[in-house]
């Protein structure tokens, strides 16, 4: 091996070695990791299912600012990071969703909160006594009056600005904003990066209920990527530190991939329109096809007049169709191969045993969307192998419904691995391309015009938390290189 490939895989380990989170003016990594595993076919179908279905419940809730209680809000998600808070620094490991908007982690003396998790990883409480740089947010301060859409009557002086989330599930977290510094790792170039400290108000969990206080998924809390001003990027967005775009790339085949928030310049990506007003990202989805053949669906089914619209969540593992584009999809696919029999997996998945490469006799199903953009969805992907020769179909009949009744579409992990989504929040759009995740992106840096290639990691391969394999990737942040002020 010659000396710059020995230099390149050093540099790679000791990014591997970096425990981190990072709110700077610059550019940014987190370790983050897959509780499920390097292949989401290797979990049992129920447990995705499970997941899924809690998950569904708790995106339809609405959420409550209140004053004058104890508050945190939280969303079950699949990727979780290890970020560091506090003077001095303690870690916490809080899961990673595109669907949630606020970051939030256990706080000291929390009623409810898990002491231990199943996912065999330490669990902290944040103490704001012990930290001598945090404080609590007053519900008279800007950032109080901007998360709840305007300043509060019942507001005084010196109270908490406090927040309530109750879920779908019944499950409900409660508490307050307060404001500390995080330690990050902030990219100077190309596979390198220098230690800084920012900022950040979030959330800090007092109380919870319902299936928020089980330790089979326990982390410490969330770091939300959603839309709304509660979220970290739209903090460091509004302050002028970053841009408001981020983007994944999973990989479904080595495990690992990158997550990104900033400018990438490579590879490029076709968009389409980010539908407006809704709390998740949505768009418009036209036509399916099934292997070139478009299905023959009511013009309505996908109608986003009245609807949320086909929702992109990589927080969702599954993919979950109107029940009249499941059943077509599901027999047309099958249609394919009519001498295999069926039979059914833990009570709802569809699964048969095939000996062949699934990809040369299962057809391609591509999602078309306003614009032009398509997305195709591979036999890989939709089929999961749960034993060397059983395969079981990842679409799922939609359990969703917009209260006129229309079904929901859902295109989770199973349509997004091995595709760089860019969500671009500054011009409300979204878009992907088919792309290797194990390789690399390009970032732009506004200031200096800089480009910064940045590599997929699997942490994974050599830190093992917890005696299972984590599908672990980077999360990379691209902002204007300035100085904290």
């Amino acid at each position: 091996m010659d000396s710059g490939r020995r230099r390149m895989r050093w540099a790679f380990l000791m990014l591997f070695l970096v425990d981190l989170v990072c709110v700077v003016k610059g550019n940014v990594v987190f370790e983050v990791h897959h509780k499920y595993g390097v292949r989401r076919k290797k979990a049992g179908l129920s447990s995705l299912r499970a997941h899924d279905s809690r998950r569904h419940g708790r995106m339809l809730a609405s959420i409550d600012f209140q004053l004058g209680g104890d508050g945190s809000p939280t969303n079950a998600a699949l990727y979780y990071t290890k970020i560091t808070i506090g003077t001095p620094p303690v870690d916490y490991h809080v899961q990673v969703d595109t669907g949630s908007d606020i970051l939030w982690v256990n706080c000291r003396n929390c009623l409810r909160c898990p002491t231990k998790s199943e996912l065999n990883i330490p669990l902290q409480q944040y103490d704001l006594t012990a930290s001598s740089t945090g404080k609590k947010i007053s519900c008279d301060y800007d950032f109080c009056a901007s998360v709840s859409s305007g300043p509060s009557s019942d507001c005084k002086v010196g109270l908490n600005c406090e927040y309530a989330i109750t879920y779908g599930d019944g499950s409900r977290t409660e508490g307050y904003f307060v404001r500390d510094y995080f330690r990050f790792d902030q990219v100077t170039g190309n596979l390198q990066t220098s230690a800084m400290n920012g900022s950040i108000a979030f959330g800090c969990s007092a109380k919870q209920s319902g299936e928020l206080g089980s330790s089979s998924e326990a982390v410490d809390g969330i770091i939300g990527f959603g839309q709304a001003n509660t979220s970290v990027l739209s903090q460091l967005a509004s302050s002028g530190k970053v841009k408001k775009m981020f983007s994944h790339c999973l990989d479904s085949y080595k495990g690992g991939g990158i997550f990104a928030i900033g400018d990438v310049v490579q590879p490029k990506v076709n968009r389409t329109k980010l539908l407006q007003n809704e709390q998740h990202y949505n768009v418009a989805l036209k036509e399916i096809d099934v292997g070139g053949q478009l299905l023959d669906l009511p013009t309505d089914i996908f109608d986003t007049g009245s609807s949320t619209g086909t929702i992109i969540d990589s927080g969702t593992t599954l993919a979950y169709l109107p029940n009249n584009a499941y059943q077509q999809v599901v027999d047309k696919m099958m249609a394919q191969q009519p001498n295999l029999k069926t039979h059914i997996v833990d009570q709802q998945f569809k699964c048969f045993y095939y000996s062949e490469n699934v990809d040369d006799r299962f057809p391609v199903v591509t999602f078309h969307f306003e614009g032009g953009l398509s997305l195709p969805v591979y036999p890989h992907d939709y089929l999961f192998a749960v034993r060397d020769t059983e395969y079981c179909i990842g679409w799922q009949n939609s359990e969703m419904q917009t209260k006129d009744g229309k079904e929901i579409t859902i295109l989770g992990d199973l349509a997004l691995s091995d595709k760089l989504i860019l969500y671009d929040l500054e011009n409300q759009t979204i878009g992907w391309t088919q792309y290797n995740c194990s390789s690399s992106i390009k970032l732009n840096d506004d200031v200096t015009g800089n480009t910064y290639a940045v590599a997929a990691h699997n942490i994974s391969a050599a830190f093992n938390m917890s005696g299972m394999n984590f599908l672990s990737f980077f999360l990379l942040i691209a902002a204007l290189l300035n100085l904290i002020e």
